[in-house]
């Protein structure tokens, strides 16, 4: 066996090689990008009262590809984003600061959770 094959390094160096760390309890991932991008461009396209066919129709998409992105099951280039935005009456640079702005309150409220359920665990 070479000296250099995975199976010769040190227990540290097998962990590190590909395997996925164990889960702790209190771990929450975070919503996807692309989850939170279709939010933001539903609320949007309530908010000005448009139908996914008017505001698809002024980007140039279909409206199925449009509801995907909304849904989160596409993960569209940034040219898509750009021209639904466009649509929207938003910049690029609007619509990404938004889904920022969302992502990190989420993040936060998930932390503030949390750190509740580590304040009533000491308090037990």
């Amino acid at each position: 066996m070479a000296e250099n094959s995975p199976s010769m390094k040190s227990p540290d160096a097998r962990t590190s090689m590909g395997r996925a760390p164990t889960p702790r309890s209190d771990f929450r991932p975070s919503p996807l990008w692309r989850h939170m991008l279709g939010d933001e461009l539903r609320r949007l396209r309530r908010e000005r009262g448009e139908t996914l066919g008017e505001t698809a129709n002024t980007a140039g998409i279909s409206p199925q590809y449009l509801s995907e992105m909304e849904r989160g099951v596409k993960d569209p280039s940034s040219e898509m984003i750009d021209a639904v935005a466009g649509a929207l009456g938003v910049t690029l640079i609007d619509l990404a600061s938004a889904v920022a702005e969302n992502l990190a309150a989420t993040r936060a409220a998930a932390a503030a959770r949390v750190s509740c359920r580590a304040a009533f665990a000491l308090a037990a």
